[in-house]
């Protein structure tokens, strides 16, 4: 291990221990080393613990479905009315936001974009909350549509789970600025509680069926 290896240890066996009904999940230990990076192991397992609280990220680690679904198809709403082209190439080839956005949720992009990039990112998702890590899969998606518009199903799931490593900081907060989280007059937290009560209606239409 690295000079960081013990304090990281350190950091994810406190959560494991706070923790044991999440227990721990591949893709935290990237969340506990930027954090490690920047305070002091006793900051960084608060922070980390405060961090994987949150209603999304809990879902995610805890891989909830029902509740990674409503994010799924709430994502799916704002992908479709920013990017209809790429959205209906993605419904073609069947590229759902699975194979690519739970590494990039569970990670909050720090194993995706360069550690400077992905700072900012955490910077403003710790300002506007979790609406801006789907804002962020959109910008990505947008930076990179004129290259994603002619790949097929492979090509793309390859290129979205392992994104280019010179990502340009600038041209990346230029795209997300460029992504309303506006549907039909509805903002994120809208949809998402329409999404959410739309799916609650269905199970329990369905649990009476049974």
């Amino acid at each position: 291990g690295g000079p960081y290896h013990d304090m990281l240890h350190g950091v994810l066996g406190a959560y494991v221990c706070y923790r044991p009904d999440v227990g721990y999940v591949q893709g935290m230990s990237f969340l506990a080393a930027v954090l490690i990076l920047n305070m002091e192991p006793a900051d960084a397992f608060v922070c980390f613990a405060n961090l994987l609280n949150k209603p999304c990220q809990l879902a995610f680690f805890r891989v909830d479905s029902d509740q990674m679904k409503i994010y799924f198809d709430t994502y799916e709403v704002f992908f479709e009315e920013n990017l209809p082209k790429l959205y209906t190439l993605f419904q073609k080839w069947k590229v759902t936001p699975d194979l690519y956005l739970i590494d990039w949720i569970f990670t909050l992009y720090s194993k995706s974009l360069p550690l400077d990039v992905a700072s900012r990112v955490w910077d403003v998702f710790c300002r506007d909350g979790e609406e801006f890590l789907f804002r962020t899969a959109l910008g990505i998606l947008l930076l990179h549509e004129d290259i994603l518009v002619n790949m097929d199903f492979i090509q793309i799931v390859q290129f979205l789970t392992k994104l280019p490593e010179d990502i340009s900081e600038e041209k990346l907060f230029q795209s997300i600025a460029a992504i309303t989280m506006q549907a039909k007059n509805k903002k994120f937290k809208e949809v998402l509680s329409s999404v959410k009560e739309g799916f609650t209606s269905q199970s329990s239409d369905k649990d009476k069926g049974e």
